[in-house]
């Protein structure tokens, strides 16, 4: 069974090295994982005014999030920490008070960046904030990439060291996806 999987990718930049890490893991995750970007450029900036009437875009976006099994952030690493466009996508997502579009998702982060420390402590951050949504994170493995020429070539993992990895990640996040999904046991 595919599991659906909304990617914020936090990133706005067309050619970003992390919406060209998404789109190449999506490749790889196939058929287990169906990746479907979900824009968040064009949300306004959170201002709990606008709750009355959500705005068109918020309205889709909240609807993407909430059609998925689960949810992938991929982050860049701005000042040490997850993108503004990605705290904007989470305060949508998670307004208005009542109506978490994030409540009960399974989720993994990763991230890639040029940097030679990876995205960790972006990641870290955002992990926290994940786990305040409801959004159950995977652990382990962690995905930390130091991007570099030659890694994706076509739209496609072809480093492949990375392609290993990542093939494991899949499995793994593919796995967790679904356990969350599972109907609890009763007793």
């Amino acid at each position: 069974m595919t599991t659906r999987v909304a990617v914020i990718v936090g990133s706005l930049r067309k050619d970003s090295v992390n919406r060209q890490f998404a789109e190449a893991l999506g490749k790889l995750a196939r058929p287990k994982l169906e990746f479907q970007i979900v824009e968040i450029g064009d949300l306004p900036l959170y201002n709990q005014d606008l709750e009355s009437e959500l705005p068109a875009s918020v309205v889709r976006f909240k609807s993407q999030i909430e059609g998925a099994d689960a949810v992938l952030f991929v982050t860049p690493e701005f000042n040490r920490t997850f993108s503004a466009a990605i705290k904007n996508a989470v305060e949508w997502g998670s307004r208005p008070w009542g109506k978490n579009s994030w409540a009960g998702k399974s989720g993994a982060i990763v991230g890639a960046t040029l940097g030679v420390i990876g995205t960790a402590v972006a990641q870290s951050h955002l992990r926290s904030v994940a786990s305040v949504l409801g959004v159950g994170v995977l652990a382990q493995p962690e995905i930390y990439l130091n991007f570099r020429e030659g890694q994706i070539v076509n739209g496609e993992i072809a480093d492949e060291g990375l392609r290993t990895l990542l093939t494991d990640w899949v499995a793994k996040f593919a796995d967790w996806a679904q356990r969350l999904k599972q109907p609890a046991l009763s007793f």
